[in-house]
């Protein structure tokens, strides 16, 4: 049987970025009289900027750019600049965009759309405090899109971050809605433009869109902040370190994940900076084992406890644990040592093989338990990685995954 190795990945965010309640802060200081760089078109409705080179090029599911256009409403487009103020639902024939709120974008009554390429490998487009159509100002949206050049894990390769800092409104006057709402909502994602390769946001074309502020797939403590990564010229799909699968949502209940695996097929998890974790199935089928790496300073073994905290049993670093063929739909793992170093400035792996007792679809939580010690200059959230089978240690690089 082929085996399909999966990478589950959270995104290495600087700690000037981070905060710890309110939505997420735009990213400026790029310049112009907002501080977001230069102004892409005069106030208007529907209308594009004149096409921009891009600093580097990017390979978009099998399409290589150099250059694209600034949408007022909404988004960055690269065959051609786009009008449309209605969203269409994702996948759309021949329009390859990037869009981080595609809705009917009216900044003649307020707010303003700037670019920015603070340096060769970042390019930032900022929708600040726009209003919708027609001229209205009463609901503003603050919102963000920066596309970072990842080169140093293959050419082409780009991530995308998208940053909402405030989301009053969903719809314009010409797509049904009242007063910025109801009608046919704004859309969230990026659609490659070929039928296939294509992705939205939670909430998107509903009035849930609006909750993008609160939520988050990177960490609770970023909200507002989702990112994306394309690697070889397709969604980072988990299938090495450099192409990390991000999580599907970070909520209080930890990292939530949703994968497809084998029958028989073991997946690795590999986070960055824990004292242990907690795995819980919330839907599909058991976890029959569990094989636990070797660490390096951390040699005396780790505690399985099932949800509730009974002990299970010990494991040595590199043993198997196994739960029965029955399996569990979950199980804590404890007592990693915080001396093991396995912080985000000099990231050492701790990779988690499980096997499943059948065949299906897994929906997944894995939430990490952390205690109190020194912070480093930088922080992680979680990096969750897939390795061939036997691998149990791997060293990464600190920064962006």
């Amino acid at each position: 049987m082929k085996k399909v190795n999966f990478l589950l990945a959270g995104l290495l965010v600087s700690a000037s970025f981070l905060q710890s309640a309110g939505a997420a802060p735009l990213r400026s200081g790029f310049g112009g009289v907002a501080g977001y760089g230069e102004l892409t078109q005069p106030a208007n409705d529907d209308g594009s900027s004149n096409q921009l080179n891009l600093p580097f090029a990017l390979n978009f599911f099998g399409h290589n750019y150099d250059k694209f256009f600034v949408n007022n409403n909404g988004n960055v487009s690269f065959n051609a600049a786009l009008s449309t103020f209605t969203p269409s639902p994702f996948p759309i024939a021949n329009q390859p965009i990037i869009a981080p709120f595609w809705a009917d974008v009216d900044t003649r009554g307020t707010g303003a759309v700037y670019t920015a390429a603070p340096d060769a490998n970042t390019v930032v487009v900022t929708w600040n405090n726009v209003g919708y159509y027609n001229t209205h100002s009463d609901k503003l949206n603050d919102f963000q899109m920066t596309l970072f050049n990842r080169a140093d894990t293959g050419a082409g390769n780009f991530d995308v971050e998208f940053r909402y800092n405030k989301l009053e409104w969903t719809t314009g006057d010409a797509s049904s809605g009242v007063a910025g709402l109801g009608g046919k909502p704004a859309q969230a994602g990026y659609d490659a433009g070929d039928q296939n390769h294509f992705f939205t946001l939670p909430g998107s074309l509903t009035g849930d869109i609006l909750d993008l502020v609160n939520t988050s797939n990177v960490s609770e403590t970023t909200p507002g902040v989702w990112t994306m990564a394309i690697r070889n010229g397709a969604l980072s799909d988990g299938s090495s370190a450099a192409a990390p699968l991000m999580p599907t949502i970070v909520t209080d209940a930890g990292y939530q994940f949703n994968f497809n695996i084998n029958l028989n097929q073991r997946i690795f998890i590999d986070p960055v900076v824990a004292v242990g974790y907690e795995y819980r199935v919330n839907s599909g089928p058991n976890i029959t084992s569990a094989l636990l790496p070797v660490v390096a300073g951390d040699t005396d073994g780790y505690e399985i406890r099932s949800l509730d905290d009974i002990l299970l049993g010990i494991v040595l670093p590199g043993d198997i644990f196994d739960f029965g063929p029955a399996g569990v739909n979950g199980f804590r793992l404890t007592d990693i040592e915080a001396a093991a170093g396995l912080d985000p400035n000099n990231p050492t792996a701790f990779v988690t093989g499980l096997t499943f007792a059948g065949p299906g679809t897994v929906d997944m939580t894995q939430l990490p338990l952390t205690q109190d010690v020194p912070e480093p200059a930088s922080l992680a959230l979680m990096l969750l990685g897939a390795t061939a089978l036997g691998l149990t240690r791997r060293k990464r690089q600190a920064g962006r995954p």
